[in-house]
């Protein structure tokens, strides 16, 4: 197989605090992602500071890393729903394009 034979999409990379996920999920789906990844003890360093793995007793503060791939045409839905949520706290959002050899799987 060669890159001419891959098909363009669109994959959108969203880091969040744990207790965002259902919501960010429910609205993949809402408007057409067949499916996603969730990462689930992402650590790093940003704007709102050095945020850590998993916690001891509970997850809230931990960070979420969720990734979809999916047509191009769906990811400005996306992009529009996610952009409220990440400007009332932390996290992060990549959009970037992307190639798969399997189209079927993203419809």
């Amino acid at each position: 197989m060669s890159m001419s034979e891959l098909t363009p999409m669109t994959k959108i990379e969203v880091v969040v605090p744990s207790d965002e996920v259902a919501g960010i999920a429910e609205l993949l789906q809402s408007v057409g992602a067949t499916g996603y990844t969730a990462i689930t003890g992402v650590v790093g360093v940003g704007h709102h500071g050095s945020r850590g793995g998993r916690l001891l007793f509970n997850d809230h503060d931990a960070l979420t890393l969720l990734v979809t791939v999916v047509a191009p045409e769906r990811a400005d839905a996306i992009i529009a729903g996610i952009r409220p949520i990440l400007d009332g706290g932390a996290g992060v959002m990549f959009v970037s394009s992307t190639a798969v050899s399997r189209p079927d799987y993203f419809a």
